[in-house]
């Protein structure tokens, strides 16, 4: 019978090797593997052996039906690419080389600085992760040590659904499903994750707020993981946005989810610190709040915070566009004014 398995194995080989249209492939599937195929009878061949010999081809005749599977499953897709080519051979064929009469568009400012800093941290071994804008209370408050009594909930304005849920008003609110996805990080291998996205508060409008921003939160958890790591971390980032040395301060800030917390401002580059609207005069402007991540927080990922640490930092995306471009005005980005938008380019 092994014999008769290898001689099989290599005429299914030349059979599929000879495969053009997915009729073939069929064909070669049911005289192998359908129900009076040439595999099946091996199979049913079995119970007229005995002891040892009967268990080693059971495993053989199994092995050569999952090869089987396996190979026109491959080869199923494979036509289906032959096909979809042919097809487009077949389509009225078009002059790619003649200009387009429409406007193309381009990229939104927040997009083009979100994807460069995606870059610069991809480049430290960072992962992008993605999370919802609607998202329950657990997440976005109990989770990131923010319980309902806790008097942090006053300082969000929080658009609540019908349903219970709610619009998220930090990225924070994934922090807790990432850690719980990936768990506490192996020796050696701190857990390194971005993760941005669309934010909404109820917000009096002005030129430096917003009721629908973008955030960009990033974490790093391991062990020993310190204030030096993630100031390194801040410095790297803002020096690859701005090529070059921007002023910042680091200064005692309070965030419910970290311990102790800072607050990252950063020189207003609109004004070169002297003062406008834009950063209400001060020559500054809030920029990242970052701090280690709280024991609590850790422990509620399911993290153990007695041997793990880990630094988090929330970086207010539409704020650094505004550094970047010069914009002053903070609503400029969802007024959908296309005249102004179309300038920005990669």
């Amino acid at each position: 019978m092994l014999d008769n398995l290898v001689k099989l194995r290599e005429q299914f080989k030349q059979e599929l090797e000879a495969v053009e249209i997915r009729e073939e492939l069929e064909s070669i599937r049911i005289r192998f593997i359908g129900k009076k195929g040439l595999v099946t009878s091996e199979l049913k061949n079995l119970k007229n052996l005995s002891g040892d010999m009967k268990k080693q081809a059971g495993k053989e005749v199994n092995i050569l039906k999952n090869d089987i599977e396996q190979s026109i499953i491959a080869y199923q897709k494979i036509i289906a690419d032959k096909e979809y080519l042919a097809e487009i051979e077949k389509s009225e064929k078009y002059d790619f080389t003649i200009p387009s009469r429409s406007n193309m568009g381009s990229l939104h400012p927040i997009t083009i600085i979100q994807k460069e800093i995606e870059d610069i941290f991809k480049t430290m071994g960072f992962i992008v992760e993605d999370g919802l804008e609607v998202q329950t209370e657990y997440n976005n408050f109990e989770a990131v040590n923010i319980p309902s009594d806790h008097p942090a909930r006053e300082m969000q304005d929080t658009y609540y659904l019908d349903n219970g849920q709610l619009l998220k008003t930090h990225t924070s609110a994934a922090q807790n499903a990432i850690m719980k996805k990936y768990g506490a990080p192996e020796p050696g291998k701190p857990l390194r994750v971005l993760f941005p996205g669309r934010c909404f508060r109820n917000e009096n409008l002005d030129a430096s707020h917003e009721n629908t921003f973008f955030q960009l939160e990033g974490m790093m958890i391991g062990e020993d993981i310190s204030i030096s790591n993630l100031i390194y971390f801040m410095k790297v980032l803002l020096s690859e946005v701005f090529k070059t040395d921007v002023k910042v301060r680091l200064r005692p800030g309070f965030f419910p989810f970290v311990e102790p917390g800072f607050e990252l401002d950063i020189n207003c580059l609109i004004c070169g610190g002297d003062g406008c609207s834009t950063c209400k005069h001060t020559g500054w402007l809030e920029l990242l709040p970052c701090g280690m991540i709280h024991p609590n927080v850790l422990e509620l990922g399911g993290i153990n915070p007695d041997k793990y640490t880990g630094f988090a930092f929330g970086l207010g995306l539409t704020r650094l566009a505004m550094m970047k471009y010069e914009i002053k005005d903070i609503r400029l980005f969802n007024s959908g004014n296309l005249k102004q938008l179309k300038q920005f380019t990669i």
